[in-house]
C-alpha cells in the first residue's frame, strides 16, 4: 500500500525568492541587448516603466529600443512626452527626437529637435554629435542651420581662462572669474567643481564644503563632486561621513581616462592606496601618457605605499629618465632608501614636488631664490597659501618670506587680506607690510594692528612717531639697499624695527645724522648680531664707506637706548632652553 504524499511542513524551503523591480527588468533588458534581442528587451523596458512610471530615464530607455527597432514616430512620442509632460530638464530627449526625424528624413523637424537641444542643454554631452548632424542638415536642407546660441559653450571661453589661472596657481583670480561664470550660469557643475577647489587651495574650507554640496545637490552622481567631497570629509576628520563614501569610491570604475585620474589621485590622498595603484597603473598602459614623469612618481608612492618596494624603484627610476634636472624623484628614491631600512614608514606623499621645508632650504641657499616654473606650480603656491592660514608662527613667517620672492598680483591679494585677519599676529603683519613695500606696493595699505584698523601710509616707515624725518628714512633706504643680497626680508624687517625703537627712545633727542652711511653701517651691524651672523666693524665700514670709529661709536649709541646686548642675552638663554628640550 503506497503511503499518502504530504507537505514536508518542517523542512526549509530552497527557493529563492526573485524581486520584481525596475532594477531586475532594466537588467534583463540590458542582456537582451547585449545579445540584440531588441524584442525582449522592449517588453523587458516596459515592464520596468510600469513598475516605476515616473521614473524618465526608463522611458527614454524604451524610446531608445524602439528608435533601434526603426519605430521612430512611437521613439519620438515618448520623448516628446518625456519633455512636455514627465521632466523639462531631460534636454537629450531633443537630440534623440533629431536623430528619429533625420532617419525618418524629415530634416525640417530634425533641425528644429537639434536647435533645441544645442540652445537648451547645458552640458553639452553630445555636442560633437549634434555639430556632426548640423554638417548633414546644412547639406540636406542645401542651407546653414538656423542656430543662434548654442548653451553649453556659454561662458566655456571664461572657464578655459579660469582652469589655466587654477594650473598657474592663481586662485584669487580664477575664483573672480568662476564666480561670475556661476552667477550667469547655475547648472554650469565643471565651473562649480573648479570652485570648489580654488576655495580650498585658499584655506577657505567653508565656502569649499559649500560649493561641493551645490554640485552634489544639482547632480548627486558627479564623481569630481564626489572626489572632492572625500578630501574635505578627511581634511575635516569626519570619519563617519567618510566611510560610506570610500566604500562607493572603491567601487567605482571610470571610463573616461580623466575620471580614472582623478578617482586614482583622490584614493590616493585619503590612503587607499591599494585602489589607487590600481587606477594608476590602468593609466600607464595608454600609449599617450608614457612620457609624464608625474603619473609614474604617482604610482610609484601607491606602489612603495604598499609595500610592493621593487615595483616602486622601477617606476622612479622611470621617473628620473623622463625627469632628469629637477632632482624630485631622486629625492623620492633617498625616501625609498629609508622605508627600506626601516628609518621611514610609509605613506609617501603624492605631490610631485619637495616637502616644502627641503623646498626653502634650496631657496635660502640659492642666490636666484625660488625658480620660475616653480612660482607657478599650483601645488607649490597652493601650499603656501594653505600654510598662511592654518601653519604655526615659523612657518606663516616662511611663506610671508617666500611670497615676497614670487611676487605677482595674486601674491599681493593675498597678503593685503592677511593685513585684516584680526586673530593673526602682528608681528607677521608688519613682516607682511614690508613684504608689499619691498614687492613694489606703495598705496595705503589697510591693516588690523593692536586690534585696531589702521592704515599704513606709503613711502614711510610705520611708527608712532609725531613725525618722520626724510634723514631718518635716508638711513634705513640706505641700508636696506646695501643688505638686500646679504640678509633675508625678515632681517631686513628686523633692522627696520630696530631703527624705529631707537628713534622713538631718544625722541625728540634724536642725533643730528650727519653721516647717515654710519648710521646705516651701525644698523646692519646690529641686526647681524641679534641674528647670530658673523661680523665685523671693518666690513660694514667698507661696505657702507665710513671708518670704524664711526660705526663704533653709532652702535654704542643705539645699545644703550635700545639694550641690544641684553636682548642678544635673552635670546641666547631662550635658544638654550630649547635645544636641552628638544634633547
Amino acid at each position: 500500500m503506497k503511503g499518502k504524499k504530504r507537505v514536508a511542513v518542517d523542512q526549509q524551503t530552497k527557493v529563492i525568492p526573485i524581486q520584481w523591480d525596475a532594477t531586475f527588468f532594466f537588467e534583463r533588458a540590458v542582456r537582451s541587448l547585449d545579445r540584440f534581442h531588441y524584442d525582449k528587451a522592449l517588453k523587458y523596458f516596459r515592464r520596468a516603466v510600469e513598475y516605476e512610471p515616473d521614473n524618465p530615464v526608463n522611458h527614454c530607455n524604451m524610446a531608445g529600443i524602439l528608435s533601434e527597432m526603426g519605430n521612430y514616430e512611437e521613439s519620438n512620442r515618448i520623448l516628446g512626452w518625456i519633455v512636455d509632460e514627465l521632466d523639462p530638464t531631460m534636454t537629450e530627449c531633443h537630440f534623440y527626437m533629431a536623430n528619429n526625424y533625420a532617419n525618418m528624413e524629415q530634416y525640417e523637424a530634425a533641425e528644429g529637435s537639434l536647435i533645441q537641444y544645442l540652445e537648451e542643454d547645458a552640458e553639452g554631452q553630445f555636442l560633437d554629435e549634434a555639430e556632426e548632424m548640423m554638417d548633414l542638415l546644412h547639406f540636406e536642407l542645401e542651407r546653414p542651420t538656423r542656430l543662434t546660441n548654442i548653451k553649453s559653450r556659454e561662458g566655456m571661453v571664461e572657464h578655459d581662462q579660469a582652469r589655466t589661472l587654477l594650473e598657474e596657481g592663481k586662485f584669487t583670480e580664477a575664483v573672480r572669474i568662476l564666480e561670475q561664470i556661476i552667477e550667469g550660469q547655475p547648472e554650469f557643475l565643471a565651473a562649480r567643481n573648479n570652485l570648489a577647489l580654488a576655495y580650498y587651495y585658499m584655506g577657505l574650507f567653508d565656502k569649499a564644503m559649500e560649493t561641493i554640496r551645490e554640485v552634489l545637490s544639482l547632480e548627486s552622481g558627479n564623481l569630481h563632486a564626489l572626489c572632492n567631497l572625500a578630501i574635505f570629509y578627511q581634511h575635516a576628520g569626519d570619519q563617519d561621513s567618510l566611510k560610506p563614501l570610500i566604500e562607493l569610491l572603491n567601487k567605482t570604475v571610470p571610463f573616461h581616462q580623466e575620471h580614472v585620474f582623478k578617482l586614482a589621485t583622490t584614493m590616493g590622498i585619503l590612503g587607499e592606496h591599494g585602489s589607487a595603484y590600481k587606477h594608476f597603473t590602468r593609466l600607464l598602459k595608454d600609449s599617450e601618457l608614457h612620457q609624464d614623469p608625474c603619473l609614474y612618481h604617482y604610482a610609484a608612492v601607491a606602489a612603495c605605499n604598499i609595500g610592493r618596494l621593487q615595483e616602486a624603484e622601477r617606476l622612479w627610476k622611470q621617473t628620473i629618465k623622463l625627469d632628469p634636472v629637477s632632482g624630485i624623484p631622486h629625492y623620492y628614491m633617498e625616501q625609498l632608501e629609508l622605508v627600506r631600512s626601516g628609518q621611514q614608514t610609509a605613506p609617501i606623499s603624492y605631490h610631485y614636488h619637495l616637502p616644502f621645508e627641503e623646498q626653502f632650504k634650496l631657496w635660502e641657499k640659492s642666490s636666484d631664490g625660488i625658480p620660475d616654473h616653480l612660482k607657478r606650480d599650483p601645488l607649490v603656491r597652493s601650499s603656501f597659501f594653505w600654510a598662511l592660514r592654518h601653519g604655526d608662527q615659523h612657518t606663516k613667517l616662511q611663506v610671508i618670506q617666500a611670497l615676497g620672492m614670487i611676487a605677482d598680483g595674486e601674491v599681493k591679494d593675498v597678503l593685503r587680506t592677511f593685513l585684516l585677519e584680526p586673530d593673526e599676529d602682528d608681528y607677521l603683519k608688519r613682516i607682511a607690510i614690508f613684504v608689499l613695500r619691498t614687492i613694489g606696493v606703495q598705496e595705503p595699505l589697510h591693516a588690523v594692528l593692536e586690534g585696531k584698523e589702521t592704515v599704513i601710509e606709503p613711502n614711510r616707515v610705520p611708527s608712532r612717531l609725531p613725525v618722520w624725518e626724510d634723514k631718518w628714512q635716508a638711513v634705513v633706504e640706505d641700508a636696506l639697499a646695501k643688505m638686500s643680497k646679504h640678509y633675508d626680508l625678515v632681517q631686513q624687517h628686523d633692522l627696520m624695527t630696530l631703527w624705529v625703537e631707537f628713534l622713538s627712545r631718544v625722541y625728540p633727542d634724536v642725533p643730528k645724522l650727519t653721516k647717515p652711511e654710519g648710521w646705516a653701517a651701525a644698523l646692519e651691524y646690529l641686526t647681524a648680531k641679534m641674528h647670530r651672523r658673523a661680523i665685523s666693524y671693518h666690513e660694514v665700514s667698507l661696505r657702507y664707506g665710513t671708518s670704524i670709529a664711526t660705526v663704533s661709536k653709532n652702535v654704542k649709541i643705539i645699545d644703550e637706548a635700545c639694550g641690544i646686548k641684553e636682548k642678544m642675552k635673552s635670546i641666547s638663554s631662550v635658544f638654550s632652553t630649547q635645544e636641552m628640550q628638544e634633547e
